[in-house]
């Protein structure tokens, strides 16, 4: 049988291809939020106002809330992706006294506390991928191709193609030498068609980052 014929596996295995429709997991909860094509959210994940750019995806168990995130993003099980804050400088930090339809017949919650976190959105650029329990606090940017490390604590903007690890997080090393970085960021590969994508497949796969920026630099998005 071929390798990707899996007609005879059961419904809950099947692999299910990517397309228009963003494919979201019966147990995710996703409120106010928009999806670019071939985007995949994973079990028990969360996502809440927030855009997911062409090809994104996050998996199992991640906290997506107010986010702006590009093409080509790899968001990973566990993270945390612009979390809560409670306010600590009042007198009580407790959800009583913001969520408070909860507690009381006769109060609302407190608006102005969700838009001041809705404004602290977090930016996530293309290509960036966010490790295992990594959790990106609002109002950060994560550069473009930029690597957020396992378990990292992102308390300030990532640059384009930096790889981050640790809490807080600080700059482990560039992904590339910042001449490369450059030339991929002209390219933008990230905005070519699908069928450019596929047919350009093998050089991804195989090709030297070097080598695909000699063979591609030039080309068009279509």
């Amino acid at each position: 049988m071929p390798a990707h014929d899996d007609a005879d596996l059961p419904a809950h295995v099947r692999k299910k291809r990517l397309g228009a429709k963003p494919l979201i997991h019966e147990t995710a909860v996703v409120r106010q939020s928009t999806f670019g094509k071939f985007c995949k959210i994973g079990a028990r994940t969360t996502v809440i106002e927030t855009v997911f750019g062409d090809y994104s995806y996050a998996v199992n168990d991640a906290e997506i809330v107010y986010a702006d995130i590009g093409k080509f993003v790899s968001i990973g099980p566990l993270a945390g992706i612009n979390p809560g804050n409670h306010p600590m400088e009042r007198v009580s930090q407790s959800h009583f006294t913001y969520r408070s339809w909860q507690y009381f017949e006769d109060a609302s919650d407190e608006a102005e506390l969700f838009d001041r976190r809705r404004v602290a959105r977090v930016e996530i650029g293309h290509d960036a991928w966010i490790g295992r329990a990594a959790i990106v606090l609002p109002g950060r940017k994560i550069g473009i191709g930029s690597i957020v490390g396992a378990g990292a604590v992102v308390t300030k903007d990532v640059e384009p193609y930096m790889i981050v690890a640790g809490n807080p997080a600080v700059v482990m090393r560039p992904r590339f030498a910042e001449p490369i970085a450059e030339r991929l960021l002209r390219l933008q590969w990230w905005n070519w068609e699908h069928r450019l994508l596929r047919r350009a497949l093998e050089d991804f796969r195989s090709l030297s980052v070097e080598a695909f920026l000699e063979m591609y630099e030039g080309t068009e998005p279509r």
